[in-house]
């Protein structure tokens, strides 16, 4: 089960779980801008960005969003090899 992440690793933007947000294989979360700045392409392991899947508000409590924030200032400049 996705994780749903509750920010943007590059800008620490909070994203509600509804959000517009972009993910790569291993769920490194994105806010759309954030998205666009990267090209479409994770810093982290140069895997495509995908638009994030919305989980329907009745199976949230059932299935909460993660807690734990992801947060790298500096995912811009990094590039995965």
């Amino acid at each position: 089960m996705l994780e749903l992440r509750p920010n943007c690793e590059c800008c620490d933007t909070d994203l509600a779980p509804a959000d517009q947000a972009y993910i790569c294989s291993f769920e490194c979360t994105f806010c759309p801008e954030c998205m666009h700045q990267l090209a479409g392409i994770c810093p982290n392991c140069s895997g495509e960005l995908v638009k994030r899947p919305i989980r329907p508000a009745s199976k949230l409590a059932g299935n909460p969003p993660s807690a734990t924030r992801v947060f790298n200032p500096d995912c811009k400049t990094n590039t995965a090899p």
